[in-house]
């Protein structure tokens, strides 16, 4: 009799059909706290500026399952072993590694968990759901904390070249249109080998990991970090914070109940129980959303016109130097606005700030790019490479915002 299992696929706009594994993995992609990543957009507000940046953290933990099963595929045939326990336990780890992400993905981190990120959320979701399947995630969690005793593996899935980097880049890069960041995932992986437990790239490789790392530095400056995204996500922060101080004060605001939670409760590492997780589990991007559309009619001049500026694209104004603005500069700006206004400096300091940027493409650090050569040597990419500028990318540069409202008349 033929047997009953139907072949699950999706539909990837970037890399076509996209095959899920087996019933577990179906299974864990079906369970609520995953689909929630459907709601999380996975490039906070940078759709003000690249508006087809509305792809979610569930399209990119797929693309990461995807490249995940073609490298396992290229490592066996070239005969490193990797067993189907540990094979599944790889896809599991990357499939799960972002289900930790807030609202707005990493433009809320810390604003509402204090001194949590998402990485830590992430293993108390993978811990919880190993309970729920029967203790079937136990290998995939080790991995995902960079502990299993096979390094490369731990390198798969968190390195200066791993499936999320090789996705992500490739994913906003089609979503924003902006090409610079479209890098050839699928050859690097071609290329990818495994030499005394770490995870090299073969010498013909070098030419894409070249592209990645300047691919990588060129979305960080046009994309991750554009100004205006910029100044968006700051603006969020502050929503918050106002939001939080108003409650504290007593007055009641308008909010879903799984963000009114975290706007009431300092909820910090020590008391993230699982009662937490779970109302955590229940918040995306809608709660905020919503909420900012409430708080666009608050009495509070603060709130109300940071929500309005957020909702109406009505941003504030973003200056990007080399130096620090001086204290002369900032303080002229929050006087005219205390001025104008009738606020106190304290109002005024939600819309008069500064603050700093920093990009840096390649850190020299243990987990290397390293390129095999044909003789057996393996070196560092950037001692390889006939890029003159690569080497340019291990230094961080670091420039300095000052956001201030536009003048009206």
């Amino acid at each position: 009799m033929a047997s009953q299992t139907k072949l699950k696929i999706l539909n990837d706009p970037i890399y076509g059909f996209i095959t899920i594994p087996n019933e577990r993995v179906f299974r864990i992609i079906e369970h609520p706290y995953f689909q929630r990543l459907r709601r999380i957009s996975q490039m906070g507000l940078s759709y003000l500026v690249y508006p087809g940046a509305h792809h979610t953290r569930f399209h990119h933990a797929l693309g990461c399952v995807h490249l995940m099963q073609k490298a396992v595929r290229v490592l066996r045939y070239k005969g490193v072993e990797i067993s189907e326990t540990e094979e599944e336990a790889l896809l599991i780890a990357i499939l799960m590694h972002d289900i930790g992400h807030g609202p707005f993905s990493h433009a809320m981190e810390h604003s509402l968990v204090e001194g949590v990120d998402h990485e830590t959320i992430s293993l108390l979701f993978m811990e919880e759901m190993n309970a729920n399947f029967n203790q079937s995630l136990t290998l995939a969690i080790k991995i995902f904390k960079g502990s299993y005793d096979r390094n490369f593996m731990n390198q798969l899935i968190s390195s200066q070249m791993d499936m999320d980097r090789l996705d992500y880049l490739k994913r906003d890069s089609f979503y924003t249109g902006a090409v610079e960041g479209n890098i050839n995932s699928e050859r690097i992986i071609t290329m990818l080998n495994v030499v005394n437990d770490e995870l090299v790239i073969e010498e013909k490789g070098i030419y894409s990991v070249e592209k990645f790392l300047i691919g990588r530095r060129l979305m960080y400056w046009q994309v991750y970090l554009h100004k205006t995204s910029l100044v968006a996500e700051q603006l969020l922060i502050r929503v918050l914070k106002r939001a939080k101080e108003l409650i504290e004060k007593g007055e009641k605001l308008h909010a879903s109940g799984a963000l009114l939670y975290f706007l009431e409760n300092k909820i910090t590492r020590d008391n993230f129980t699982n009662e937490t997780l779970e109302i955590f589990s229940r918040l995306d991007d809608n709660d905020v959303i919503s909420a900012m559309k409430e708080w666009m009619y608050s009495d509070d001049f603060v709130l109300s016109n940071l929500c309005e500026m957020i909702i109406n694209r009505n941003l504030l104004k973003v200056k990007i130097k080399k130096k620090r603005p001086s204290e002369a500069k900032l303080e002229k700006r929050s006087r005219a606005l205390q001025d104008k206004y009738g606020i106190s400096e304290k109002e005024a300091s939600y819309f008069v700030f500064e603050g700093e940027i920093a990009n840096l493409a390649y850190k020299r650090e243990k987990n290397n790019i390293n390129i095999l050569h044909k003789n057996g040597k393996i070196s560092d990419v950037i001692k390889v490479s006939d890029q003159l500028n690569l080497k340019a990318l291990t230094n961080t540069v670091t420039k300095f915002y000052m956001c201030y409202p536009k003048v009206r008349d």
